[in-house]
């Protein structure tokens, strides 16, 4: 899960076969990844603003790389939070339940981050997404 949500990798890649397969709502699928890579990119900015340093304990085994020593928010739960809401929209499935609480729990799991960064990290996710389902939803209703 870890490398799947690695800069948003995994979820970008879905979209993309999203588009090539659906071709009658290859535009939505194009808006529903950049959603994604938004969420992303809006973590990183918002990590460089707050610079909360990843956990640090002895006793904690680290069990993946990091790109950075930067942990809030949990840029894997925006981006799958993201991923989930609006490709959840667009297969008509619940993504969010069965995505997101494991991949939340991995990043403690694995001891590099705390639990208030994952619960920003979606909340973050889910709040971009709402923004880009709002966005395709105006587009759709006007074409």
């Amino acid at each position: 899960m870890s490398l799947f949500g690695e800069h948003a990798g995994g979820w970008l890649a879905i979209g993309a076969v999203g588009a090539l397969v659906d071709r009658e709502r290859r535009g939505e699928w194009l808006t529903a990844a950049a959603g994604v890579a938004a969420a992303h990119a809006a973590s990183i900015a918002v990590k460089r603003v707050v610079r909360r340093r990843r956990p640090s304990d002895p006793e904690v085994q680290v069990l993946v790389g990091t790109p950075s020593k930067l942990s809030f928010p949990s840029s894997h739960a925006t981006s799958t939070t993201a991923a989930a809401v609006l490709y959840g929209g667009l297969t008509g499935k619940k993504l969010t339940p069965a995505l997101v609480p494991p991949m939340m729990v991995s990043r403690l799991v694995l001891g590099v981050h705390y639990p208030s960064d994952v619960v920003a990290g979606s909340a973050l996710g889910g709040a971009v997404a709402w923004g880009v389902r709002r966005f395709m939803r105006r587009r759709r209703n006007r074409g």
